[in-house]
């Protein structure tokens, strides 16, 4: 039942159905192999984010030929963010076949997009980047996502950052580090976001709040890449 699920929701039956078996399979559970090794989707999210960073990128990078990095990146960003895979988890139907513990208090959006990253990690080991390539661009970019909407599309980084730390009773604070002036005389400002005390991450901009923006989209590209940053911070919350 679960290889015609994939079958519909990729477009290919499965080689190894036992990789995606391990990609919907969320930590709570408590799984273990007979050799007492845990199983759950970490390690494969942890393949499936590197690899979709890098087919989204060349997406992106051949749709836009004439743009430069920091669109690309930005544009990437946007698609790759963990409530975007989120969401298309849910378009596809992956958040009904993860396997949780249903006392697992992960807000749905975060379980759903890890899902989807194990589920890239599960298509790249099983058959390989073209494969993945080929399901983003046919089942997903496609059908879900106006990638020429979307890359125009205005993100405010420093709102949904503060949405996290509103989340993880954080506190949330922007430092003005310095500020210099380019050569033709503007003001350029430096400042960075220090989260329970910690700083995770600077900007720079022509003004404070475009350096607030830049270092706030820093702030997240670090919480989602860097777990155990992650977790200590929301962890370590205010009155503990």
């Amino acid at each position: 039942m679960l290889c015609r699920a994939i079958r519909n929701m990729l477009g290919f039956y499965p080689h190894n159905i036992s990789l995606y078996q391990e990609a919907l399979m969320h930590k709570s559970m408590l799984a273990h192999a007979k050799s007492g090794t845990p199983i759950n989707n970490e390690r494969l999210e942890f393949l499936g984010d590197a690899v979709l960073d890098a087919v989204v990128g060349e997406i992106v990078y051949h749709h836009f030929p004439r743009k430069h990095e920091g669109f690309l990146t930005n544009t990437r960003s946007k698609i790759v963010q963990r409530e975007s895979l989120g969401r298309l988890a849910a378009e596809i139907g992956l958040d009904k076949l993860i396997k949780r513990n249903e006392h697992n208090q992960m807000h749905n959006s975060y379980l759903a997009g890890n899902a989807f990253e194990a589920l890239i990690g599960a298509i790249y080991l099983d058959r390989g980047y073209a494969y993945c390539k080929s399901f983003m661009t046919e089942k997903i970019l496609h059908r879900f996502i106006d990638i020429d909407k979307l890359a125009y599309q205005e993100v405010n980084f420093k709102s949904k950052l503060l949405e996290w730390c509103q989340k993880h009773k954080a506190v949330l604070e922007y430092v003005l580090l310095d500020e210099t002036k380019t050569e033709d005389g503007s003001p350029l400002f430096n400042s960075k976001v220090v989260i329970n005390g910690q700083e995770c991450g600077r900007g720079k901009g022509y003004s404070k709040k475009e350096s607030h923006q830049k270092a706030s989209r820093n702030a997240l590209h670090r919480l989602k890449h860097d777990r155990r940053l992650h977790d200590e911070l929301a962890s370590n919350r205010v009155g503990k």
